[in-house]
């Protein structure tokens, strides 16, 4: 017997998911034909493909088992909800915006000076980092696990802010990004911050979280051996997915170099 939680339906859930396909639908059947009338670039099939890839993992994330698993059974769980709407979630969204839709979403008034001023780098990386220590605090996830709200909220807090990190790294947002290897330094920074709490999950010898040291237990794991897993996943697990996010980016920044350099070599020699 695995103990994994009986389904029950997430209504919240689904009514979210079906907002945000609702809004995708409306932005690319009324909103798209005035924006490219009016010079903005048509939504690309790489933009659609990221915005249902989203949808998808908003969805699997945020759902029966994941969800329910992560409330009430397991913290490492929790952790894997936790990367997927923190560093996975928010960077597909923002691949699958067009320039247009976020400057329109964020206009030209205090809300875009706001929103200039919070998506630097610096200040981004520490809202950021800020609001995931306080999701660690034990305070925080005992009341979560009790709180269904709380727990919603804490969510939003952590999405939102999740979207404010990623904005100098990709999105429509353009004039906000950083250099390719700015990027590259950033994201780095951003896998090295986790492994300090991941620190305290996998050397503690007592129970951090009271709220999930209770029965019944899931796959034979204590509550020691579930806070070490929740480490794992944050040092070992995210830390590999961004590494990959770098790796792919440098390849992409020097091939373009390597291109033109063996380019002018052949021009070189045929001339």
């Amino acid at each position: 017997m695995t103990n994994i939680p009986a389904w029950q339906p997430h209504i919240e859930v689904w009514l979210l998911v079906a907002g945000v396909i609702g809004l995708g639908l409306y932005t690319s059947r009324v909103i798209q034909p005035a924006a490219v009338q009016a010079g903005g670039e048509p939504i690309t099939v790489n933009q659609r493909r990221w915005f249902i890839l989203g949808v998808f993992l908003l969805w699997l994330a945020s759902d029966w088992p994941i969800h329910d698993i992560a409330e009430e059974r397991l913290y490492s769980m929790h952790m894997v909800q936790h990367m997927l709407l923190t560093v996975v979630v928010p960077p597909v969204m923002l691949m699958a915006m067009p320039k247009w839709l976020g400057h329109l979403v964020m206009g030209e008034g205090a809300v875009w000076r706001v929103f200039v001023r919070l998506a630097r780098p610096l200040p981004a990386a520490i809202i950021f980092n800020v609001v995931g220590a306080l999701a660690h605090w034990g305070f925080v996830v005992n009341l979560a696990v009790r709180n269904g709200p709380f727990h919603y909220m804490v969510h939003t807090v952590i999405v939102t802010t999740a979207f404010l990190a990623w904005v100098p790294v990709c999105g429509p947002f353009r004039e906000l990004q950083m250099s390719d290897p700015g990027k590259m330094i950033y994201i780095f920074l951003l896998s090295i911050i986790p492994t300090v709490p991941a620190a305290f999950l996998t050397t503690a010898d007592g129970v951090l979280y009271s709220g999930y040291d209770h029965g019944p237990r899931l796959w034979g794991l204590s509550v020691i051996n579930d806070q070490q897993l929740a480490g794992v996943v944050m040092k070992v697990i995210e830390g590999f997915y961004l590494w990959v996010i770098i790796l792919v980016m440098f390849l992409r920044w020097i091939r373009p170099v390597g291109s033109d350099h063996y380019r002018g070599k052949l021009v070189g020699t045929h001339h």
